[in-house]
């Protein structure tokens, strides 16, 4: 065999051993890549899923408050009447009575 025949093989034996380990290399590295991809996609989603719940929660909590301030001004605006009229009920109260007159006896 000749020397260039030999150093043909080897060379050939050597690229087809590099390519190999080459594309071992790419494919796992485009497992890792796709891997991280749906992690980044689970993630994203599991967030968003949460944030939905806590954004149904709080609408549900302000519907909640919305109905409990309706309910107080109806109740201070009752109140507000009461006060007016106990007010009212207190002027005339305190108003100085007149003295009532004598009257004279009648046998006199």
């Amino acid at each position: 065999m000749d020397t260039n025949s030999i150093y043909t093989v080897l060379i050939t034996a050597i690229t087809v051993l590099g390519s190999t380990r080459a594309w071992g290399y790419y494919e796992k590295r485009a497992q890792i890549k796709q891997k991280s991809e749906n992690f980044m996609k689970d993630d994203c989603r599991e967030r968003i899923i949460k944030l939905e719940t806590l954004l149904e929660k709080s609408s549900s909590e302000k519907d909640e408050m919305r109905k409990t301030i309706l309910n107080l001004s109806s109740q201070v605006a009752e109140l507000r009447v009461k006060v007016e009229f106990l007010e009212a009920d207190n002027k005339e109260l305190n108003k100085p009575k007149p003295k009532p007159k004598r009257r004279k006896p009648i046998n006199e």
